[in-house]
């Protein structure tokens, strides 16, 4: 049996450098232009997440919000092209966030939330195919 030596191990190593440079990844990152990293707030029949949930809710009172994605038709889940997660927000702080995997979750989420005050509700989703995609639903809470 033969074991390699450190010089084997060394010049593999550097034989692999050629194959997968240090920079690719920063190569990689630099594809992407600023327009496919912005997060989209107009609206898009299928990309556009849709938030279901009440307009006014008791302080303290757990909820429902269902977030689903695709306000006009369900967005694909194809192993090309699926929903990576939905996360739900209140104002800028982040509640909870659920990955989706390809082919067996259906880009539709629903979480059961409690407030303490009013604000805004928003939904984040990102697609395989694009930057994310956000919405908002104006939420009151009540004593």
């Amino acid at each position: 049996m033969h074991t390699p030596s450190l010089a084997h191990i060394a010049a593999l190593t550097i034989g692999l450098g050629f194959f997968f440079p240090a920079h690719a990844e920063e190569d990689q990152a630099q594809q992407f232009t600023p327009e496919f990293r912005e997060l989209h707030k107009g609206f898009d029949g299928k990309h556009t997440p849709k938030i279901t949930a009440p307009d006014s809710v008791k302080r303290g009172a757990w909820f429902n919000v269902t977030v689903s994605i695709g306000a006009e038709s369900m967005h694909p889940s194809l192993q090309e092209h699926f929903v990576r997660y939905i996360a739900l927000y209140k104002d800028t702080v982040e509640i909870a966030r659920v990955y989706l995997h390809p082919v067996y979750s259906a880009p539709t989420v629903t979480f059961t939330v409690a407030l303490d005050e009013g604000g805004m509700l928003r939904a984040i989703a990102e697609p395989t195919h694009s930057a994310a995609w956000e919405a908002s639903k104006k939420i009151t809470v009540v004593p």
